[in-house]
């Protein structure tokens, strides 16, 4: 299958000056003060991020829409359109378009109004966000690969059966309902603010937010984050003018928009004053930090802001200023948690991961462990493929930005060539993962499975015991984040050496079973 060359991240506009008060039309202040929002939403707590906070060196905090009744903001804006519409509108019914949240959000409100809902959502939206439609009263219609091409859909719909459309970002009273985030972050928090950071698909909820940040406390910059595979806003902004994407990115689908709508632009436009640009290890990891904090898991969106103030803050340096992320949105598939738990680890650069190659001799093994130090291996995949060097995937935790790079320098001068991989995506995706396979040089293997005690030493414990005639033909190891590592281990064993494997096991003393005969390695292994 043909692979599309990958668009290179876009550099943020440049900083435009603040404070800046400017003049909107409508009047979005007054539209704001008067939504009729709290029918159905909360007004959410602003919690501090103490660990977070220390983290980066400012003060942080979290606006939490992530606990609003749908776990997003999206019903804010929602019952505000829907509560003016007429009562003949109303039992007409409506219908929208919607990567998930916004159709919880219309869902939520058509119950409380007593009319029906239709929901178009992409084939992609996560099983969870569907099944939290149906389960407050929605009609879901799956559609197409992204929301552009459900939007488009619905748009066919409303003609079709002369619903009204509820526009999930486009739309001023939508917008007005967005802005009262801000008009609560303004009256929890009085001292002063440095910046609001928002997460940006269509851009109902920046612009919402903007508008009440400009119109009362302008020296407040509002910041817009969008990541590195759904950038429609920043490309837009850039160019003067709407930008369509061809694809997007779906790892956070609460953003993943092709075309920002006309009102939202104009109102970015004219009002937010920068953007951050961040990628998806970054939002996993910021995903984590809030997880630390909060003990809440939010979706890939929800977590945008937090990932663009540790960017924001590594990149300017400032120190003892005040932030706020909006936390917009908790809806996470739990089966997509493994993703982000991996690349949690690399997005905060808490680890590091190399291809290494080592020499084909007894002894090479234990001498790269040795160069380790006490350093924490993360992960370790081997498989014997060449009877003169041994290529190995090493993973290893690290303690701060750029280490990865002087880890590299020194396995090089120790006499192993070393890749640094941790920037790069097929190794972190994919290729971690397939290391192996069948080896004419495995002969005399037998596999074994061990559970180590996660702890200094525990590895060479295993390299200094094991027998010098020994020869590791397979090691498997990665970090589960337990109290203890899960090992597999072939071992080239000569015939007649039963007795000395015995005594190797009780002295070892780990807990292990013998895989040789297991019909998974005799099929992809053996």
């Amino acid at each position: 299958m043909a692979r599309a060359a990958p668009r290179p991240a876009p550099r943020p506009p440049a900083a435009k000056p603040a404070p800046r008060k400017a003049k909107v039309t409508p009047d979005y202040l007054q539209r704001i003060l008067t939504a009729r929002v709290y029918d159905v939403a909360n007004e959410s707590a602003l919690q501090f991020a103490p660990q977070l906070s220390e983290r980066v060196d400012n003060r942080v905090w979290l606006k939490r829409e992530d606990e609003q009744p749908v776990f997003s903001f999206k019903l804010r804006g929602a019952y505000n359109k829907m509560a003016h519409l007429s009562a003949t509108q109303l039992e007409r019914g409506v219908i929208c378009a919607s990567a998930g949240n916004h159709a919880q959000g219309v869902a939520l409100s058509a119950r409380k109004l007593g009319c029906r809902a239709t929901v178009v959502m992409p084939v992609t939206t996560p099983q969870l966000k569907v099944e939290a439609v149906r389960a407050l009263g929605g009609k879901v219609v799956l559609h197409g690969d992204s929301y552009s091409d459900a939007y488009a859909h619905a748009l066919k719909l409303e003609r079709e059966n002369g619903q009204t459309f509820v526009h999930p970002f486009d739309d001023p009273d939508v917008i007005a309902g967005q802005g009262t985030i801000a008009m609560e972050i303004l009256r929890q928090h009085q001292g002063p603010i440095d910046a609001v950071f928002v997460a940006v698909g269509g851009g109902g909820l920046i612009s919402g937010i903007a508008a009440y940040i400009k119109a009362v406390r302008p020296e407040i910059r509002v910041i817009g984050v969008q990541t590195t595979d759904s950038d429609a806003m920043v490309r837009s902004v850039r160019a003067g003018k709407r930008v369509t994407l061809h694809d997007v990115g779906l790892f956070s689908d609460g953003t993943a928009v092709k075309l920002v709508g006309e009102e939202t632009f104009r109102l970015t436009k004219l009002l937010v004053d920068d953007f951050e640009v961040v990628d998806t290890d970054a939002v996993c990891a910021a995903i984590k930090d809030v997880f630390q904090d909060t003990r809440s898991i939010l979706e890939p969106a929800g977590a945008l802001g937090v990932a663009a103030i540790k960017q924001y803050t590594a990149r300017t340096g400032c120190k003892g200023k005040t932030f706020v992320a909006i936390t917009c949105g908790a809806n996470m598939n739990f089966d997509r948690l493994r993703f982000v738990a991996e690349r949690a680890e690399v997005g905060e650069e808490r680890e590091a991961l190399f291809a290494v190659t080592i020499p084909e001799e007894r002894g090479s093994f234990k001498r790269f462990c040795e160069l380790l130090g006490p350093r924490s291996v993360t992960e370790f995949n081997y498989r014997i493929s060449d009877a003169r060097t041994a290529q190995v995937f090493v993973g290893l935790a690290t303690r701060e930005h750029g280490e990865s790079a002087r880890v590299a320098e020194r396995f090089e001068k120790q006499g192993f060539p070393t890749v640094d991989l941790t920037h790069d995506e097929l190794a972190k995706t994919h290729i971690r993962h397939m290391v192996g396979g069948r080896s004419e040089l495995a002969r005399e293997e037998r596999l074994f499975r061990f559970v180590f005690p996660e702890r200094p030493g525990a590895l060479m414990r295993f390299l200094t015991r094991m027998h010098p005639d020994w020869n590791i033909s397979l090691f498997h190891y990665r970090n589960q984040g337990a109290d203890y590592g899960r090992i597999l281990v072939g071992l080239q064993i000569p015939r007649g050496a039963q007795r000395a494997l015995r005594e190797f096991l009780s002295t070892l003393d780990y807990p292990c079973v013998e895989e040789t005969n297991n019909p998974v390695y005799q099929l992809f292994l053996r």
